[in-house]
């Protein structure tokens, strides 16, 4: 480990003399890239020098000790264990910044959520958790937008595409891929009984131009009228964008905007994201059939969560967390959660667990 994190510091360092001489900017990429990198160094290194400033202190202390009369040495022994156990402390902290870094979690995110069993109750169900998201954005400054979205004249999501811009997004939101169950009274219920539906979240890192290159012979684009619930632009104009990408037959639709070229760049966007994931995915494909993590597959098709309403009670059934304060959750609380998640996944890596 100690190697590692001197060729780590070699490195670190190795940009910072690139990046403040004359001749950085001359190539702007190579200058964005080494700021990129530069930064992503800088949490390790901090943590590598406070390890060796406590060895240090450590091995003057041992110095110390010789010829130190039995007061001094009650002294030493006292500081001598404080500076182990910070030492310890940031021996774990370093391991888990070793970790192989998910090379997406620095991007931003579109989430999708999608109207499950359950009708009218799984649709409004829907539009709880685009308002969780939105919450949650807003407690940690994100930006969020809705990109595209059908939705029920009652105010429920058939389904939305939610990005959320900010650094460390991904990160943050990786693991509410799956399904999500609802237990609760439908408004609609005069009996008071419980009803159970469901909706799906896919969550995408958003992928950059330089990422995912679209060739636009291969896109057949389409407009119509828009429809939908609400809208005064609703049936006037062809602005609404069909756009189909006929190597794989992915179709993406985008109405929310009045103006027909705001619709095509805002689909283009969906595209490029859902393409780039479903070539990752791709290419991944063997290394995910031998390992399965701890905290879910991310396949939309994997109950991850259960939110019973009646009991206040949110369950992560992943992990085997739950908590009796869904009313904060769905309020876009969801750290706590989140921070379950993270830790379990770093102890799995740590551990080096597979399924």
């Amino acid at each position: 480990m100690i190697n590692k994190l001197k060729s780590l510091k070699e490195r670190y360092e190795e940009l910072g003399h690139f990046l403040s001489s004359p001749d950085a900017m001359n190539d702007r990429k190579a200058w964005q890239d080494a700021i990129k990198e530069h930064s992503s160094l800088e949490e390790i290194v901090h943590a590598y020098d406070e390890y060796t400033a406590v060895e240090e202190e450590l091995e003057s202390l041992s110095e110390m000790i010789e010829g130190a009369d039995a007061e001094m040495k009650e002294l030493i022994h006292a500081e001598r264990a404080e500076l182990i156990e910070k030492k310890e402390a940031l021996s774990e902290k370093l391991k888990v910044l070793l970790l192989p870094k998910d090379p997406n979690d620095d991007k931003n995110v579109m989430i999708e959520i999608r109207a499950g069993t359950g009708g009218d109750e799984a649709a409004l169900f829907g539009a709880v958790l685009l308002r969780m998201y939105q919450r949650y954005a807003e407690r940690h400054r994100y930006q969020s937008e809705i990109i595209s979205g059908a939705f029920t004249e009652m105010g429920g999501v058939k389904e939305v595409v939610l990005a959320l811009k900010g650094k460390g997004a991904y990160s943050r939101m990786k693991f509410e891929s799956g399904v999500h169950r609802v237990q609760r009274v439908p408004e609609t219920e005069s009996q008071g009984r419980v009803h159970t539906s469901a909706a799906t979240v896919a969550v995408l890192p958003e992928a950059e131009d330089i990422e995912v290159e679209l060739n636009m012979n291969d896109l057949r684009i389409d407009t119509y009228r828009s429809s939908g619930a609400g809208g005064q632009h609703v049936n006037k104009t062809e602005s609404a964008i069909r756009i189909t990408h006929i190597p794989t037959g992915m179709v993406v639709q985008c109405q929310d905007e009045k103006s027909q070229l705001k619709n095509k760049e805002q689909a283009l966007r969906v595209l490029r994201t859902r393409l780039y994931e479903f070539y990752r995915s791709q290419r991944d494909a063997k290394e995910a059939s031998t390992r399965k993590s701890l905290v879910g597959s991310g396949d939309r098709s994997e109950r991850i969560r259960t939110y019973n309403f009646p009991q206040n009670r949110l369950t992560d059934h992943r992990i085997g967390l739950t908590i009796y304060k869904l009313d904060a959750f769905v309020d876009g609380d969801l750290d706590e959660v989140v921070d379950a998640l993270i830790l379990a996944e770093r102890t799995r890596m740590l551990t080096g667990g597979e399924d």
